[in-house]
């Protein structure tokens, strides 16, 4: 069964999406070639702990940091470390907070300069996806009728959906039900109702929507090696259309 919230609940996981993407506006203050992907994860953790506030993703399942960075052709789940990000790389950041009880969870993909512009395209589309899926959450739609917007939206640009990693409802727990796939056919699975949250998270793909984990066993990427962008917002359901609880407001 999925989770309904109740109106205080939803207050509180709006607290903890206020606080996860303050934690992009501080990224954006620093992030650009030569900036170490360790330093921007101090950064966030340093941010987090300032708030009163738990970096959900440090431990979880034995994850050893705070925030996730891949790029290029890092699909999600990049380790934070010495690697220094380098002129027009595609950096990829998903970051989790747990406060008060209750989760945030998203993820935004930057272009360093100078852009190329084929990345810049792959970032465009994936954002635009995102926009796609949080549109079709809507009451009475049923859950597929996201992950059909978001496959429709992005293979008419000829790029591909991840189908291994899926978007996830959200709450007391960080993975709660139901899984939100990034592909399917409209009409199926559970009904939408008011005071469900989710995090829909397209990852997409330039070339083969296959990918492989690395030896890390974290490090998710592109089978093919070619590039992958990623974009995440928790939202929930209401009478009104979906709210975005991931934005500073």
């Amino acid at each position: 069964m999925i989770p309904i919230k109740t109106p205080q609940e939803i207050e509180l996981m709006t607290n903890s999406g206020r606080l996860v993407a303050q934690c992009f506006g501080e990224i954006e203050k620093v992030i650009k070639p030569g900036i170490k992907t360790r330093d921007i994860d101090r950064l966030v953790s340093e941010f987090i702990g300032d708030h009163r506030a738990v970096a959900a993703f440090k431990g979880y399942n034995g994850y050893p940091a705070s925030i996730c960075v891949s790029i290029n052709e890092q699909v999600v789940h990049g380790i934070p470390g010495e690697r220094e990000i380098r002129e027009s790389d595609l950096v990829s950041i998903d970051i989790g907070v747990l406060k008060d009880d209750y989760h945030g969870d998203a993820a935004r993909s930057y272009l360093m300069p100078p852009e190329d512009v084929e990345k810049r395209k792959l970032v465009d589309i994936t954002e635009k996806a995102l926009r796609e899926g949080i549109s079709a959450a809507r009451l009475d739609n049923h859950l597929s009728d996201i992950s059909f917007a978001i496959q429709n939206f992005v293979e008419s640009y000829g790029y591909s959906v991840v189908r291994d990693l899926v978007g996830h409802g959200i709450g007391r727990k960080m993975h709660e039900e139901p899984q939100i796939p990034n592909f399917g056919k409209p009409g199926n699975g559970p009904i939408l109702k008011e005071g469900m949250t989710l995090a829909i998270e397209p990852m997409v793909n330039i070339g083969t929507w296959r990918v492989e984990t690395l030896d890390d066993k974290w490090t998710v990427v592109t089978k093919d090696r070619k590039l992958s962008a990623h974009f995440e917002n928790t939202i929930v359901i209401t009478k009104d259309g979906p709210i975005i609880l991931t934005i500073d407001k």
